[in-house]
């Protein structure tokens, strides 16, 4: 599978490169045709500050940021992400001055869920949520409903790599798309041309990565 990768630029930044290898990937929601890799973005601390700097200058400035949610492994970028957005002057209303930066926990049931302990960094806060890769938006989905459900406010949606380009009217802010990675496709479970032409799927992927099959 490595051998077959290709790179694709970032627009915005010539710091950034996205990592995709052509094939036929399974996730949770679709089946694809590029599994795109963003773990140097996300591990990486120099690519990790880039990605903030970028994300932060899509951040709306009318409104107040108070938490950042990161899904998929996203957290350095999170951290860096807080930075930016102190930096810049964009308000809080949190009593410390200062943005929370948390990851929700997921179940068995692959239920979206926050602990008691990390309640109050989403009730009545306006939410930045961050995530690796959008393909059906599925997961924003699930995503808003729990934050909602805890009584946040998403007012940003930022995602390193999307293929859609909003969510319940919330625009999907994102450092790559499919004009970036050409030719990337994504089918509903039973409508996938590989399965239907006998292509075995090579891997399981999702935000943190792929196991191959």
């Amino acid at each position: 599978m490595e051998n077959r990768m290709v790179k694709f630029p970032c627009k915005e930044s010539n710091l950034l490169t996205l990592h995709a290898i052509p094939g036929h990937f399974a996730t949770s929601h679709s089946h694809i045709n590029y599994y795109v890799d963003v773990t140097s973005i996300k591990t990486r601390a120099s690519e990790a500050r880039e990605a903030a700097r970028i994300f932060n200058s899509k951040v709306p400035k009318n409104t107040y940021i108070d938490t950042i949610v990161c899904m998929d492994g996203t957290e350095m970028i999170g951290a860096f992400l807080s930075e930016e957005i102190e930096r810049s002057g964009i308000m809080s209303i949190n009593r410390h001055e200062t943005t929370y930066v948390i990851s929700p926990e997921i179940n068995n049931n692959n239920q979206i869920l926050f602990r008691d302990n990390n309640k109050g960094a989403v009730e009545g806060k306006h939410i930045v949520l961050l995530l690796a890769t959008t393909t059906t938006g599925e997961t924003i989905r699930r995503a808003l409903e729990c934050i909602r459900y805890y009584g946040g406010m998403v007012v940003c949606i930022a995602s390193i790599f999307s293929t859609i380009d909003h969510v319940d009217d919330i625009e999907i802010e994102r450092l790559f798309d499919t004009n970036d990675a050409v030719n990337y496709e994504a089918f509903p479970l039973l409508d996938c041309p590989f399965c239907k032409n006998g292509h075995r799927i090579e891997a399981m992927v999702n935000g943190f990565g792929y196991s191959k099959l």
